[in-house]
């Protein structure tokens, strides 16, 4: 049983795509645990039988597609789904305001500066907090026309807005 439900498990991750493979957003995460929770269940549960288990992982998959497929398509649902990067550090200057709503410390955002091999806030355009968790460093020289930073600068404003009396 438990090489058929891994066998299984492997067939449906390879099914799903390369998204849950991928650094992983919340989303992402949610799928991943609902398939080990649902592999955990066919392994150790003897009334759930392999066919019920199979059904499980492969409407998980279904789920998971359909989801990512309607978020790609509609940005309402890839609202719900996913969050939106943040801006955290413009023009050298520190956003207090987005640190405190992403809970991220200064000292977090300049060791993701210095891993980029700059040493000074002064010289980096942009901090910001992906999706992913990761930190995207811009520096000054790399700045361009500034279009990659579009979707957090969006998201700096409404959250600016939101935090207006």
């Amino acid at each position: 049983m438990a090489g058929l439900a891994y066998f299984l498990l492997i067939a449906a991750v390879r099914l799903s795509g390369k998204r849950p493979l991928s650094k992983m957003n919340t989303f992402d995460l949610a799928v991943t645990v609902a398939l080990g929770s649902t592999l955990a269940t066919i392994l150790l549960n003897r009334q759930v039988a392999l066919g019920e288990g199979a059904l499980a992982l492969g409407s998980l998959v279904a789920l998971q597609f359909v989801t990512a497929w309607a978020s790609v398509r509609f940005r309402h649902v890839r609202r719900l789904v996913k969050a939106e990067p943040t801006l955290l550090l413009c023009d050298g200057r520190m956003l207090h305001d987005a640190l405190r709503r992403q809970r991220v410390t200064e000292d977090e955002v300049r060791q993701a500066v210095r891993t980029q091999g700059t040493g000074g806030l002064e010289l980096v355009h942009a901090v910001v907090l992906e999706t992913d968790g990761t930190f995207s460093v811009i520096p000054r020289s790399q700045r361009g026309s500034g279009s990659a930073l579009a979707n957090a600068d969006r998201a700096q404003a409404r959250a600016d807005v939101a935090d207006r009396p």
